[in-house]
C-alpha cells in the first residue's frame, strides 16, 4: 500500500464520521503502514480464538498413544514424541514384554475411543485363577460372578493398534526416535534430538509425560520445591519363558490365569493367541543367582514346578532361564502431577506398579479417561483442570501402587491357605445375598469403575464386619452347643478322642 497525503479532508479511515467532526483547516497525513498496522490490530483476535492449543505427548507407549486419541479427538492438535523407532516398523521390539491382563477399567478407557470392540477380540478371556500345587493338584479360583473375566492382551500388538488409531486423526502426527533433550515447564518450548542428531523445537500449549517410570519429564518436576517423590524396588526380579503349544493347541487350559504359588515365590502363565503360554517366574535375586547351571534349573523346577517341565521342554526351559538374567521392578509414587496449566503426569511417569494386580496398564488408561471427564466438566481450562486432575487421582494411584505390593502375597502365599479360600467363600455368597452392600475388593478394583482408594476403605470396613460375624457366629455355636452339652450330658470317655481330633482339625485350617 502506497502512503497517504490526503490535505483538507479526512482519510478514509474516517468517512463515517460527521462532518461537523471533521476540521478541515488540519491537514490528515496517515503513513500506509501506519493503517495497515490498525486493520491488523482490530482483526488480530479473530485468528488466535479459533487456532486450537498445541499438546505435546511425550512417550508412544500404551498410555501416550492412547492419550492422543483422548486429545485429538477434541480438536487439539497433537504431537506425539517417542524415543525409540515405530514398533510398527520394528524388526525387534524393545522393552518390557510381561503379558497384559485387561479389566473393566481399560475396556471403558478404550470404548471412549472407539477400540474397545477391536481389543476385545484380540484378547483372550480368563475367567478364573488356575491354583496348580507342587504335586500338580489344580485348583481354580473364579475372579467374580459368572461371565465376569479379565483379558489376557499383547502389550506389543496393542500398543502397534493404539498408534494406528492415534495416527487416523488427522491433527495428530507421529514422531519416532526424537529423545527429549530439554523443556520449559513456564513456556512449554521443547526440544528434541533426532536420531541423525540434528534438534527439533515445539511449543506446546499443555505437556503431557507418559514416558514411563523413568521419565524425562518428571526430572523437572524434581526441580521445584514440594514434590514429592519415592521409588522403591522390590527384591523380587521377574524372569519370562515360553509354553509352547501341543500338536497346535494350548498345552494347558487357556481361559485360565494360571498360577504356581510357593509362599516366597511364583510362576504365572498367561495365554497367547499363537496358542503359547507367557510364563512369568517371579522370585527373589539371590534365588535367581543360586542357580547357575542347566541342570541347576532342571532340579529347582523338578522340585517346585514338576508339571511345567514336559510342557516347556527341558532344553528350552534351560535356555529361556539364561537368555536374560532377573528383571527389576519398582513402585513410583509422587505428587502433585502438574506444574500450573503446562504440564500433566500419567501413566508410569506418574503412578509405576508392580504388575500384581494387573492394573498398572488399565490405572494408566483411567488417568486417559478420568482427565477427559475432568476436561469435560471444566471446559477445558487447562488452569482448573490440571490441579483438579492431580486432587482426583493422586489418593487412587497411590492406593493401587499398596494393594499391588499386597495382592503379591495373596498370589504367591495366601492362596495356598484354607482360610483364604473359605473367606474368599463366605465373602462370594454374601455378595451373592447382598450385592449393593458387601462387593469383594477384586470385584471392585476389576470389574468397577469404584476409585481405588474407596475401594480399600470400603474392604478394610467390609473386613471388620464379616470377621466380627463370623466371631459371633462361632461364639453363638459355643454357647449353643455348651447349652445342649449342660441340659443332657454325654459320656465323658467317648467325647475325648472326637474332640481332640476337632481341635486339631481348627489348628489346621487357621495355620494352614
Amino acid at each position: 500500500m502506497s502512503d497517504i497525503h490526503r490535505a483538507g479532508s479526512a482519510p478514509p479511515l474516517f468517512k463515517s464520521l460527521p462532518s461537523s467532526c471533521v476540521n478541515h483547516s488540519v491537514k490528515w497525513t496517515v503513513r500506509g503502514s501506519d493503517l495497515q498496522r490498525a486493520f491488523s490490530t482490530m482483526e488480530e483476535p479473530t485468528p488466535r480464538t479459533s487456532k486450537k492449543k498445541v499438546v505435546a505427548v511425550v512417550g508412544g507407549g500404551l498410555v501416550g498413544a492412547l492419550n492422543a486419541c483422548f486429545f485429538a479427538k477434541r480438536g487439539f492438535e497433537v504431537e506425539v514424541f517417542e524415543t525409540r523407532e515405530d514398533i510398527r516398523q520394528a524388526k525387534v521390539v524393545k522393552g518390557r514384554s510381561i503379558n497384559l491382563a485387561l479389566s473393566h477399567r481399560g475396556r471403558q478407557s478404550l470404548k471412549h475411543v472407539g477400540m474397545e470392540e477391536k481389543i476385545v477380540s484380540q484378547g483372550i478371556p480368563m475367567h478364573a485363577r488356575m491354583i496348580h500345587s507342587p504335586s500338580g493338584k489344580q485348583s481354580p479360583i473364579p475372579y467374580g460372578k459368572k461371565g465376569q473375566f479379565i483379558l489376557s492382551v499383547d502389550r506389543a500388538n496393542l500398543n502397534k493398534e493404539l498408534l494406528t488409531a492415534a495416527e487416523k486423526y488427522p491433527n495428530t502426527k507421529l514422531n519416532f526416535d526424537h529423545k527429549l533433550q530439554d523443556w520449559s515447564a513456564d513456556t512449554g518450548l521443547m526440544t528434541f534430538v533426532r536420531a541423525d542428531g540434528s534438534t527439533q523445537q515445539i511449543q506446546a500449549d499443555l505437556v503431557v509425560g507418559c514416558d514411563g517410570a523413568f521419565s524425562a519429564i518428571r526430572k523437572q518436576f524434581l526441580r521445584r520445591s514440594r514434590f514429592n517423590y519415592s521409588q522403591t524396588y522390590i527384591p523380587h526380579g521377574y524372569m519370562e519363558l515360553t509354553m509352547p503349544p501341543i500338536n497346535g493347541e494350548f498345552a494347558m487350559k487357556p481361559d485360565y490365569l494360571h498360577i504356581w504359588p510357593r509362599n516366597t515365590f511364583m510362576m504365572i502363565a498367561l495365554p497367547n493367541l499363537d496358542k503359547t503360554f507367557t510364563c512369568t517366574l517371579f522370585m527373589p535375586f539371590e534365588e535367581f543367582e543360586k542357580i547357575t547351571t542347566g541342570d541347576e534349573v532342571i532340579e529347582f523346577f523338578q522340585k517346585y514346578f514338576p508339571d511345567t517341565i514336559p510342557l516347556i521342554g527341558a532344553d528350552a526351559l534351560k535356555e529361556d532361564y539364561f537368555r536374560l538374567p532377573g528383571q527389576a521392578m519398582v513402585s513410583v509414587k509422587c505428587s502433585p502431577y502438574h506444574i500450573g496449566d503446562k504440564c500433566v503426569l500419567m501413566g508410569d511417569a506418574a503412578h509405576a506398579v508392580v504388575p500384581f494386580y494387573g492394573q498398572g496398564m488399565n490405572a494408566g488408561f483411567e488417568d486417559c479417561i478420568v482427565f477427559d471427564e475432568i476436561m469435560e466438566r471444566l471446559n477445558e481450562d487447562f488452569s482448573a483442570v490440571l490441579p483438579e486432575y492431580t486432587r482426583v487421582r493422586v489418593p487412587d494411584d497411590h492406593a493401587i501402587a499398596d494393594l499391588a505390593m499386597y495382592n503379591y502375597i495373596e498370589m504367591r502365599a495366601h492362596v495356598n491357605s484354607r482360610w483364604f479360600l473359605f473367606r474368599k467363600h463366605v465373602d462370594n455368597l454374601l455378595h451373592f445375598i447382598m450385592p449393593k452392600t458387601i462387593i469383594p475388593l477384586y470385584t471392585m478394583v476389576t470389574f468397577t469403575r469404584t476409585r481405588y482408594h474407596e475401594a480399600v476403605q470400603r474392604w478394610h470396613w467390609q473386613d471388620k464386619v464379616i470377621n466380627r460375624g463370623l466371631m459371633c457366629s462361632a461364639a453363638g455355636v459355643v454357647l449353643g452347643g455348651s447349652y445342649l452339652l449342660i441340659k443332657n450330658p454325654p459320656d465323658i470317655n467317648k467325647l475325648i478322642i472326637p474332640a481332640e481330633k476337632m481341635w486339631n482339625r481348627l489348628l489346621a485350617l487357621r495355620t494352614a
